[in-house]
């Protein structure tokens, strides 16, 4: 997979990929994109939003016809060693915490989140259950 930083030009088509298949999820601008690429076409998507000083992952997408292939974990390896830094979060799926507990996020209780995000995690958990992680920099030996 080749992964990039989407162009601001491409915007269009991440927003029509998440309308797709996460219409939930909307791609802007002032975020930080991430895409992978299989075959020329899009494949996987990650963005991450900046809140103050804090910085959360959100809106991940794997395109259904590519799940099962390990790109998901593909693109948290290079967002592991190009862009996640101590203190970034993300509100997860439950069925996906053991998926970003490999990849360096730790389970937190809600009441350690940081006030801009906690008001952000209380909103969206009014609708569906979430489960609020931190990224830690793993300790070398």
């Amino acid at each position: 997979m080749q992964i990039e930083q989407l162009d601001p030009m491409k915007l269009p088509l991440v927003a029509r990929l998440y309308k797709s298949f996460y219409p939930s999820g909307k791609a802007k601008k002032d975020e930080l994109t991430l895409v992978g690429y299989m075959e020329n076409q899009m494949a996987a998507v990650v963005r991450f939003r900046t809140i103050e000083q804090y910085r959360l992952l959100t809106g991940m997408l794997v395109v259904p016809d590519f799940r099962g292939q390990g790109l998901g974990h593909e693109l948290m390896c290079h967002c592991l060693h190009y862009v996640l830094s101590e203190g970034d979060y993300c509100f997860a799926y439950q069925h996906l915490e053991g998926f970003y507990a490999q990849h360096g996020f730790k389970t937190i209780d809600c009441q350690e989140l940081p006030n801009s995000l906690k008001g952000l995690y209380d909103r969206y958990t009014r609708t569906k259950t979430l489960v609020p992680m931190m990224y830690l920099v793993a300790e070398s030996p």
